[in-house]
C-alpha cells in the first residue's frame, strides 16, 4: 500500500518562484540579449493638443548611429489601435500608432528614432524638429462636454463617446417618495498604475522566415498578438510570436496594446534589425493608460428605520483621449453592475457618460471599477448614517442581503453566486472590539484627539464570463482560458497556462493543484506560460480570474489525464476501467489498495505503449479549455482606525483589519500577501496618491510630484477570513487579487470622516485626504 501523499492545497507553501527574483536572476524584457538590437527612442508631443504642421528629421538623420526616423506619414497600410469593448452608438475616433494630423496628450508619440546605442537614438531626437500649432485643450472630468470646449475628434460632438445606462429609473423616483434623501458629489480621482517595471518590448523580424517575435511586458500575450498582428499591422497571426518572459508587476496597466510595441514590431520588418524600446519613468507617467477618474452625483434614499430604498446615479467617466483597449468596459459593466452591492436595494438607476479629454487614456486599474462602485456606496451608506443619526455599523447590518448559497439576482443584471456578508462583517466587528472602540474614542475626544473608524463592505466581480454572455455585451473577446498538462515518460509534468503571472505566483499554486491532483512532488512539475509559441491560446490574467478560470481548465486536464491513465493501468492490472481509482500517486483496484501501479509506470507504459489497450492513443497529454458559466463574488469587510492631527491635519493609521471571504484558498500565505498589496495601493488612493492636471499638463509626472505609499506609512495588518466557496467552478476559489484595493479606500475615508466629525467635517468630495486637504478642512469649519 502506498503511503499517504500529503494534501498541498490549502497550505502556505513558499513561492517557488522568489528565489531567482530576491537574486537578481529574474528575466525581464529589458534583460535580453539579442544579436544587432537598435534602441528607440520616441519624439512625442509636449502640447495637451497641437496640430502637427512639420516633422523635419534632416539634422536627426545624420547624427552618429541612427539607423532610421520613422513618422505617422511612413506607416502607411497600418491601422488604428484596436478597442476590444464595443458599447452601443460608441465613438471610437482613430488612434495612430504615430500621431500625424494632431496630438492629442502631452507623451502622445509623433516619431521613432532607431539608432545603434541608447545614447545615440536620445541625441538624434533632440535634433527632430516638429512644428506644432497649439490647440486649446479640456482635461478637466466635468469640463469635457461644456459649451466652449474643444472638440478633441470629429466623431465625437461635445467630446462624449458614449451614453450608457443601467436599472429602472421611474423605481427608484418612486422609491424616493418619501424617503429620506442624502446627495453626495463624489470624485474618484485619476490614478497612475507605477508597477515596479516599467514598459519594454523588443521586436525581432527574422527575414528568412517572415516571423516576428516580439517580446514584450504584457498581461495577456495572446491577447496582444491578435490585436496586433491581425487589427493593426496585417500581418498574419501564426507569423508572429508573442512572449512575455517574467513582468514587474502591472496591476492592469499592461493588458492593453501600446503605440510602442506597435510601432518597433512594425519598424523592424523594415530595417530587418531587433529594435529595443524601454520605457523610462517620466514615460511611463505619461503614456501608461491611468485609472479611475469619476465624477458622480449620487442620491440614496432610506426608509426612517434605515433601510435603503434606491440608489441613483450620475458619473462622468473620461477615457483620456483615445480609447483604449477594454476602456469603455470599465466604467459601465465592471462598474455600474456592482452598484447593488452587499445590500438589499429594490430600486436602482445609473446612467454614465463617457468623454474624451486630452489626457493619457483611462482602462483598468487593479480593481477597474470595482473601487468605484464600492468606495461610492460606502461613502453613501455613511452619508444616510449620518442624516439618520443612526451607526453605522448597525445601518449596514440592516440591509446586508441575507446568507445565500446559490445564486442573488441583482438590480443591476449580475446574478450572484454565494454569499453570507453578514458573517464577515460580525467577524469584523469582533476583531475591533466596537463597542470598546467606541468607548476608547469618546475618552479620546475629551482629551481633544481627533480618533476615527471606518467601515466598508464590498463586492467583487472575477472571471468575467461566459464568452458568450459578455460577446453580447460588447467584448471582442472570448473570456475563457486554457490549460494544457504534459506528463512526461518519467511522470514528470510540464503544465502550459494561458494565464501569465506578474506577481501572483502562479508557478507556485498550479504546482500545488498539479501536485494535490495526481499526488506527485511539487519539484517534479513546470509551469510554463507567457509564450504564443508554446501555450494553448489563452486570454491572460486580469480581473482576478487566474485560480478560478486557469486553475479550472488544468483541472479539467488532469482529470482527463487521471481518466486515461485508469484506461492503461485497468489494462495493466487485468482489471476493469470502472473498477480503477486514483489515491496517493498510484491507480488502484477498489478495495484492493496492494493490486496498484504507480503514475510513472503508466506515463511511461503511454510513451513505450508495448502492452497497451487496444484502441487507445499513445501518450499522455491533454488540453482543456473552461470558460465559466457566470463570474464569481469574492467579497468582504474592512475596518481603519485612524488619529488625525489637529494642527497639521496629518492622518495616521493607527490600525488596519480586513476580513475577505474569497472561497477556497489555494495557498493563504500568496492570498494575504495579495490582500496586503491590495490594501497598501488602496490607502494610497485614499491619502496620498493622484494625477493631477492643468491646463492639459500632468502636474505629478515624476515621484517628486506622485506620492506612493511607503512601508513606513502603514501599520501590521489584523486579517482573516471566512470561507464561502462557489458553486461556479469545482475548485470552489472566487479570486483574491483586487479584494484590498477596493475596500481599503473608502475604509479609510470614512474613518478620517469619523474623526472629524466633532468639528463638523461630514465630507470630501474628492481624495487623497493628504495633510493639506484634511487641514484645509478643517479650517473651514472652525470659520
Amino acid at each position: 500500500m502506498a503511503a499517504t501523499v500529503e494534501r498541498l492545497l490549502g497550505k502556505s507553501i513558499k513561492r517557488r518562484e522568489d528565489p531567482r527574483f530576491i537574486t537578481g536572476r529574474g528575466n525581464y524584457v529589458d534583460d535580453l540579449k539579442v544579436p544587432g538590437t537598435t534602441h528607440a527612442v520616441f519624439i512625442r508631443s509636449p502640447h495637451a493638443f497641437a496640430k502637427i504642421k512639420k516633422i523635419d528629421t534632416a539634422a536627426a538623420l545624420k547624427h552618429p548611429g541612427v539607423v532610421a526616423i520613422f513618422t505617422g506619414a511612413d506607416m502607411t497600410g497600418v491601422n488604428s489601435l484596436p478597442c476590444g469593448w464595443l458599447l452601443p452608438d460608441l465613438k471610437v475616433p482613430p488612434h495612430m500608432p504615430l500621431a500625424s494630423d494632431a496630438a492629442r496628450y502631452v507623451g502622445d508619440p509623433v516619431a521613432v528614432v532607431i539608432a545603434e546605442t541608447q545614447d545615440a537614438a536620445q541625441d538624434a531626437a533632440e535634433k527632430v524638429k516638429v512644428t506644432w500649432e497649439p490647440v486649446a485643450a479640456v482635461s478637466a472630468t466635468d469640463q469635457a462636454t461644456a459649451a466652449g470646449s474643444t472638440r478633441i475628434h470629429e466623431v465625437a460632438p461635445s467630446n462624449i463617446a458614449f451614453k450608457w445606462q443601467i436599472g429602472d429609473a421611474a423605481a427608484v423616483d418612486a422609491a424616493f417618495r418619501g424617503a429620506t434623501v442624502v446627495k453626495k458629489r463624489i470624485v474618484n480621482q485619476r490614478l497612475v498604475a507605477n508597477p515596479m517595471e516599467p514598459r519594454a518590448c523588443l521586436a525581432r523580424y527574422d527575414d528568412a522566415t517572415g516571423e516576428l517575435t516580439l517580446w514584450v511586458t504584457s498581461q495577456n500575450p495572446h491577447v496582444h498578438r491578435l490585436l496586433m498582428a491581425a487589427f493593426v499591422l496585417g500581418i498574419p497571426e501564426h507569423k508572429v510570436r508573442v512572449i512575455a518572459p517574467d513582468v514587474g508587476g502591472a496591476f492592469g496597466s499592461k493588458i492593453f496594446l501600446y503605440n510602442e510595441e506597435t510601432i518597433c514590431s512594425w519598424a523592424t520588418r523594415k530595417i530587418k534589425r531587433p529594435i529595443k524600446w524601454t520605457s523610462t519613468r517620466r514615460e511611463a507617467f505619461q503614456t501608461d493608460a491611468h485609472g479611475r477618474d469619476h465624477v458622480t452625483e449620487a442620491e440614496m434614499g432610506f426608509t426612517r428605520e434605515g433601510k435603503i430604498v434606491g440608489l441613483r446615479v450620475k458619473t462622468i467617466a473620461n477615457l483620456g483621449a483615445y480609447l483604449s483597449t477594454f476602456a469603455p468596459a470599465v466604467p459601465t459593466y465592471l462598474y455600474a453592475t456592482l452598484l447593488n452591492g452587499v445590500y438589499e436595494m429594490p430600486a436602482i438607476h445609473a446612467d454614465v457618460t463617457g468623454v474624451f479629454t486630452n489626457t493619457v487614456p483611462v482602462d483598468a486599474y487593479r480593481g477597474a471599477g470595482r473601487p468605484e462602485a464600492a468606495y461610492l456606496l460606502e461613502r453613501m451608506i455613511e452619508a444616510g448614517a449620518s442624516a439618520l443619526k443612526m451607526d453605522c455599523a448597525e445601518l449596514r447590518r440592516k440591509n446586508f442581503i441575507p446568507k445565500f448559497d446559490n445564486g442573488y439576482q441583482t438590480k443591476v443584471a449580475l446574478s450572484y453566486d454565494s454569499g453570507n456578508y453578514g458573517a464577515a462583517f460580525d467577524r469584523l466587528l469582533a476583531m475591533v472590539d466596537y463597542k470598546k472602540f467606541r468607548s476608547d474614542q469618546e475618552a479620546a475626544r475629551k482629551q481633544g484627539r481627533l480618533m476615527g473608524i471606518g467601515f466598508s463592505t464590498y463586492i467583487e466581480a472575477c472571471s468575467i464570463a461566459p464568452s458568450k454572455v459578455v460577446g453580447s455585451l460588447g467584448a471582442q473577446a472570448g473570456l475563457y482560458e486554457s490549460g494544457k498538462v504534459r506528463v512526461h515518460p518519467t511522470g514528470g509534468v510540464t503544465v502550459y497556462t494561458g494565464s501569465h503571472s506578474h506577481g501572483q505566483g502562479h508557478e507556485t499554486t498550479f504546482s500545488q493543484l498539479v501536485a494535490d491532483e495526481l499526488g506527485i512532488p511539487m519539484e517534479q512539475i513546470e509551469i510554463v506560460h507567457g509564450d504564443t509559441g508554446l501555450i494553448p491560446f489563452g486570454m491572460g490574467t486580469y480581473g482576478s480570474r487566474s485560480a478560478s478560470v486557469g486553475g479550472t481548465a488544468l483541472l479539467m486536464s488532469l482529470r482527463k489525464i487521471k481518466e486515461k491513465g485508469k484506461k492503461i493501468a485497468a489494462h495493466l492490472l487485468e482489471a476493469s476501467a470502472d473498477d480503477i481509482e486514483y489515491e496517493n500517486g498510484q491507480f488502484q483496484v477498489k478495495g484492493s489498495p496492494g493490486k496498484a501501479i504507480p503514475f510513472g509506470q503508466v506515463a511511461l507504459t503511454a510513451y513505450v505503449p508495448h502492452n497497451y489497450p487496444e484502441g487507445l492513443e499513445p501518450g499522455l497529454e491533454e488540453t482543456s479549455f473552461y470558460d465559466p458559466s457566470n463570474f464569481c463574488y469574492p467579497f468582504g469587510a474592512h475596518a481603519c482606525v485612524v488619529e488625525v492631527d489637529r494642527d497639521t491635519g496629518h492622518v495616521k493609521i493607527l490600525r488596519y483589519l480586513a476580513v475577505d471571504d474569497v472561497g477556497n484558498v489555494m495557498n493563504p500565505m500568496i492570498v494575504d500577501g495579495m490582500v496586503h498589496g491590495g490594501i497598501a495601493q488602496g490607502v494610497g488612493q485614499a491619502l496620498w496618491e493622484g494625477a493631477v492636471y492643468d491646463g492639459g499638463q500632468l502636474m505629478t509626472g515624476s515621484m517628486m510630484d506622485y506620492a506612493m505609499p511607503k512601508a513606513d506609512m502603514l501599520p501590521m495588518y489584523e486579517t482573516d477570513r471566512t470561507v464561502t466557496p462557489t458553486p461556479v467552478n469545482p475548485l470552489g476559489v472566487k479570486g483574491a487579487g483586487e479584494t484590498g484595493t477596493i475596500a481599503s479606500t473608502p475604509a479609510v475615508v470614512n474613518a478620517v470622516v469619523d474623526a472629524l466629525a466633532p468639528l463638523g467635517v461630514d465630507h470630501f468630495e474628492t481624495m487623497p485626504l493628504n495633510a493639506e486637504r484634511v487641514w484645509q478642512a478643517m479650517q473651514k469649519r472652525k470659520g
